[in-house]
């Protein structure tokens, strides 16, 4: 059920998932609620400041919502993650990270690999890897419940495109997520 002082709902993509911020600005008290994943997280009812930053972190990434005003009565709400807007923060992310998603029938995973980290996500939480050098680069093996699953990485050739990332799981190649 929405409310009617929700004025703002960001999709934030995290090496431990896409988490769904929302914002309610009561314009009239103040009030203030800011929501992760549908768990409030921030309550302030009574505010006589209207505009301004609410600050919190996500999954150890620092967020702000800021409102400022638009007008008169009128109201402006941003998103920002590590000082960027949500916009230069998403594009970032698609650089530094390559996504997959597989499912097996009964669940769907999510994987992500950090390309800085070489960390690897399932679900929202790092996995365990074994790293085994090959002909070609290098595998970082992984379950995903009973399927058998590994990254593979090779050069590309060319130094401006860098390094190729490949999910394999039970034996087939995975398209990256959108």
């Amino acid at each position: 059920m929405s409310s009617p002082d929700l004025v703002g709902v960001w999709q934030v993509p995290l090496s431990s998932g896409v988490r769904t911020i929302e914002f309610e600005h009561g314009t009239a008290t103040g009030k203030r609620i800011v929501r992760v994943d549908g768990k409030e997280i921030i309550r302030k009812d009574w505010m006589f400041k209207l505009v301004g930053d609410e600050a919190f972190d996500l999954d150890g990434t620092r967020c702000i919502i800021r409102v400022e005003p638009y007008g008169t009565f009128s109201y402006c709400y941003s998103f920002l993650v590590d000082g960027k807007s949500l916009a230069s923060f998403t594009r970032q992310q698609s650089k530094t990270t390559s996504t997959w998603v597989v499912n097996d029938g009964d669940t769907n995973y999510r994987i992500v690999l950090d390309k800085n980290t070489l960390d690897i996500w399932v679900n929202g939480k790092i996995v365990d890897v074994t790293r085994n050098f090959v002909d070609e680069g290098t595998e970082m093996h992984f379950p995903l419940g009973n399927i058998p699953a590994y990254v593979k990485t090779v050069s590309s050739g060319d130094k401006r495109e860098g390094l190729i990332y490949t999910l394999i799981a039970n034996n087939e190649i995975v398209d990256p997520a959108e």
